[in-house]
């Protein structure tokens, strides 16, 4: 009966500061109570009510009856020979989701998951050939962030594990609400970039309500080769997303970049490069060149070759384009990018 009760009991963690006032106001609790929730689970990431030692001891007991913290850790973990580190975090109805820690010199950012699978259905990524289980919460996304073990080192989050951010837009904004707000963790927006293949209506949403970076996943500008890999192509095609990213000012608050996988002979051509320097808004735009980590059900891409990717990115370099190759990072844990499946070995 007792592990019944828990599982009814609603999470704290992952709520807005006006939605935890609410909380306390239909508790009896003085109006202060809701800022000291904050900052025990957003500040301090306490765990549990017996640990908010300045809310009355009626006061705790009362949120126990309703309410649990809603912060666990993750289930488990394996790390990579780079230093990378993935997390499995339970996401109910027997579904698992995970989290990338990526440490590098000054920097550790943590790759964050924003659905169980995902319905985008791009040909090559393993998250998308799962299928799509359903949406987290603002509590499971959040939590992600609070309950790694290096969580008060992180310097940036990103938006960028399974799923497609912006088909889960409210939990996704209300998550970035809570790390950039004073009563959270007061992280400036620069430090939160969200990945995206270019869900038009919620991309307009996100940049208008919030001043993070955007990553916008091309990899490859051709609509119809694009298409062929991304079905999201076809419903809202990436010219007419980059043309609404160009009515935002990318060059002084926040950044756009564009995720540009590389495949042998299919989109690593200089016709290939030509076409996605068009398609970019502006000169502000950032342009990452990733290796594809190949997946055993996609027998048929391969990655460019070093040669091919040096030549592309210094081709767009040489016409104004900042272009980089991005290194790598925990592919031999599957932790690489289109690598997640949720499921640790």
């Amino acid at each position: 009966m007792e592990e019944i009760r828990k599982k009814t009991l609603k999470p704290l963690a992952g709520m807005t500061l006006y939605e935890l006032r609410q909380v306390t106001e239909s508790l009896g609790l003085p109006k202060f109570a809701a800022t000291q929730l904050a900052q025990w689970i957003y500040g301090k990431r306490v765990t549990t009510f017996e640990q908010m030692l300045n809310i009355s001891k009626v006061g705790r007991e009362r949120l126990a009856e309703q309410y649990c913290v809603g912060l666990y850790p993750p289930k488990s973990h394996v790390k990579s020979d780079d230093g990378t580190v993935k997390y499995l975090f339970d996401a109910g109805n027997e579904q698992a989701v995970e989290a990338v820690y990526i440490p590098d010199d000054d920097r550790a950012t943590l790759c964050i998951s924003s659905q169980k699978g995902c319905r985008m259905n791009c040909y090559f990524c393993m998250t998308g050939r799962q299928g799509f289980h359903g949406n987290l919460t603002a509590n499971q996304i959040i939590n992600q962030v609070l309950s790694v073990p290096c969580s008060e080192q992180l310097t940036n989050v990103v938006f960028m594990g399974m799923g497609e951010p912006l088909d889960n837009l409210e939990p996704v904004l209300k998550v970035i609400e809570i790390l950039t707000s004073d009563w959270g963790l007061a992280w400036s927006p620069k430090r939160i970039t969200v990945s995206t293949v270019g869900v038009k209506p919620a991309l307009k949403t996100l940049c208008e309500r919030t001043s993070v970076h955007i990553a916008v996943s091309v990899h490859n500008a051709v609509p119809e080769e694009r298409q062929s890999l991304m079905p999201i192509e076809k419903l809202y095609p990436i010219k007419g997303v980059m043309e609404l990213l160009g009515r935002y000012d990318f060059a002084h608050q926040r950044r756009l970049s564009v995720e540009y996988i590389m495949w042998n002979w299919f989109n690593d051509d200089i016709r290939h490069a030509e076409v996605l320097r068009e398609l970019l808004p502006d000169e502000h735009v950032r342009v990452n060149l990733i290796r594809y980590h190949p997946l055993p059900e996609v027998a048929k891409l391969r990655t460019s070759s070093d040669e091919r990717m040096a030549y592309f990115r210094d081709y767009l370099n040489g016409r104004g384009v900042t272009c980089t190759i991005r290194r790598s990072r925990g592919e031999d844990v599957q932790a690489a990018c289109g690598m997640l499946a949720g499921k640790v070995k």
